[in-house]
């Protein structure tokens, strides 16, 4: 290699977990290369021991979000002329027209879109993003950072966020090859790619033709196929401590069996708390039958609501909440951070539960990176806190329709049968974890402990 020095783009927490959390780094240093971080996080990674150099004061030109929101609601009408499917449409947020800075910047989005709505219209948009932010400082001050240290690439670690242009396009400005990481399994149909690079990394073939779908201008030869670091440590023995231990850190009993239930974010599922209590009124109902079980909690990391607290109390002989240990630097919900600590007890969580319920996320992947079942809620409740939503919308996004088969999980349709299907499951997972390994191969690419040496091998063939 003639340049070895890498520049990995942080424009927010989310590549934490994957790209400094994990051997990532540590695999890319026995591989060659030298790492600089180019850190848009409010963490310092020189704790770690990592090279560095933050990004201090970015901030995007004011016309770029209304832009980026305009191509997500332009992707979104083609999606559906296109697929002739209307669920693209559930991927929107409503517009705000509270105060007269979001009532102007909605209105505007609202009038580019219909102007625009267009595959030639998509062109024009994507252009005013680029021009737009080539007029920053903060694009000025990626050129001078970049002209300075002269990597052989930029790999961003995440396409979504706005704060990830400009460095993106500096790079582009001096001919310094660019990538992207595609970060979660339901990106793509949502329409949220905001950064264009030479080159995108994504987690299997699945993926793959996803990224050719709704990205017509990107070609075979810009895709690496990797898996994801995420699921990395899930194989590392070396994060993982005995039962004995693991219940004597989190005061668990250790003569019960214990259950995962897995929160949800407050918009994605608004009934949660509803749904940990039906869940632990059907282990009080198992435990009077002569079982002995337990409900490790483990919230939302972003979710700091006081909606569970009633639950809580009411089954504290039932449920034992494990925090997720992310540091909270401020109050914005993109300043609260994954640390190695997690990753650790995230991990020791799967290691020592039977299984894990929840409503529709990828802990499904988790879970059977150890041979464990999951069990998806798929039922309302009588009294919801928001009557326009349902769980059938949710399972109606197009990454579920990735699923092999409905056996890759334990679908409890109603909160009657949570006891019987908990019970059942505790004793008979063989089919249900053969499935869900069909899944989960076809989501990421397999082995999934080898992502970042994929990820490595293909930088050092853009940069050879």
């Amino acid at each position: 290699m003639k340049n070895n020095k890498i520049f990995i783009l942080l424009p927010d927490g989310v590549g934490l977990r994957n790209f400094a959390f994990t051997n990532f780094h540590k695999l890319g240093i026995q591989n060659g290369f030298d790492i600089t971080f180019w850190n848009n996080t409010p963490f310092q990674l020189k704790e770690l021991g990592f090279k560095e150099i933050k990004i201090e004061k970015a901030k995007t030109h004011s016309f770029t979000d209304i832009y980026k929101n305009v191509r997500k609601h332009i992707e979104l009408d083609l999606n559906i002329k296109k697929s002739n499917d209307i669920v693209y449409d559930t991927y929107r947020f409503p517009f705000s027209y509270k105060g007269i800075k979001s009532k102007i910047k909605s209105f505007t989005a609202e009038v580019l879109i219909k102007f625009f709505s267009s595959e030639k219209g998509l062109k024009v948009i994507r252009e005013k993003i680029k021009k737009s932010e080539k007029k920053t400082a903060y694009y000025q001050k990626c050129l001078e950072t970049l002209q300075s240290e002269k990597p052989a690439i930029v790999f961003c670690t995440n396409q979504r966020p706005i704060l990830a242009i400009a460095p993106i396009l500096a790079a582009k400005q001096l001919r310094i090859p660019t990538a992207t990481f595609i970060f979660s399994w339901d990106n793509l149909p949502k329409a949220t790619m905001v950064v264009e690079t030479d080159y995108y990394f994504v987690w299997s073939q699945h993926m793959k033709n996803e990224l050719l779908n709704y990205y017509p201008y990107i070609k075979e030869k810009q895709i690496f196929i990797t898996g994801t670091p995420q699921f990395e440590t899930h194989f590392d023995i070396d994060n993982l401590v005995s039962r004995d231990l693991f219940f004597e850190q989190n005061k668990l009993d250790v003569n019960k069996k214990y259950i995962c239930y897995s929160g949800d974010d407050i918009t994605t599922c608004p009934d949660d708390a509803e749904y940990l209590k039906d869940v632990a009124e059907a282990v009080r109902k198992l435990n009077d039958q002569g079982n002995n079980l337990g409900i490790v909690f483990r919230r939302c990391p972003v979710d700091f609501s006081k909606r569970y607290d009633k639950t809580l109390e009411d089954y504290k002989d039932i449920i034992r909440p494990i925090a997720p240990a992310w540091q909270k630097i401020s109050e914005d919900w993109n300043t609260i951070l994954p640390t190695q600590a997690d990753i650790i007890l995230h991990a020791n969580t799967i290691k020592h539960t039977e299984m894990v319920v929840n409503l529709g996320s990828s802990m499904v992947f988790d879970y059977v990176s150890f041979e464990k079942p999951c069990a998806f809620i798929n039922y309302d409740v009588v009294s919801k806190k928001d009557k326009n939503w349902a769980v059938a919308k949710i399972y109606n996004y197009i990454h579920f329709r990735s699923m092999p088969d409905q056996k890759a999980v334990i679908w409890l349709n109603s909160r009657e049968e949570i006891g019987q299907k908990i019970n059942t499951s505790l004793s008979n997972t063989e089919t249900t974890i053969e499935y869900a390994q069909k899944w989960f191969e076809k989501i990421n690419q397999p082995p999934p402990q080898l992502a970042s040496q994929r990820i490595w091998d293909g930088i050092k063939h853009i940069v050879k």
